[in-house]
């Protein structure tokens, strides 16, 4: 990671935090937020990103490491560091998978 020779200070670096979280916020369409992904990381970033989002799922049902690597590719040290950051993270994988599942239940209610 980008390392800066003096940081930034707390509040800097929560303010930059907090308009780049509304950037997010104000994209309403999946198509939008993934145009501005591209703008804002790079390839690897990306895949970063993606790999430890494929990963949370088969985590919450208590699958393997070894068996998630197996069928994800990602390297068991990143599948620990989810594992971590669901257990003692911000809460954030915790939300997404919350509004994630209800998105789901609305769309299937919809459908049957």
């Amino acid at each position: 990671m980008k390392q800066r020779p003096q940081p930034l200070p707390d509040d800097d670096a929560k303010a930059r935090l907090d308009a780049l979280a509304q950037v997010f916020a104000d994209l309403k369409k999946a198509d939008d937020v993934k145009a501005f992904l591209r703008d804002l990381c790079t390839p690897a970033e990306l895949e970063a990103m993606t790999d430890r989002w494929r990963v949370v799922p088969l985590l919450l049902k208590n699958i393997p490491y070894r068996e998630i690597h197996e069928l994800t590719r990602v390297s068991v040290t990143t599948i620990g560091r989810v594992a971590r950051t669901l257990e003692h993270g911000a809460g954030g994988y915790a939300a997404a998978v919350d509004r994630c599942n209800k998105r789901a239940v609305s769309f299937t209610e919809k459908t049957t």
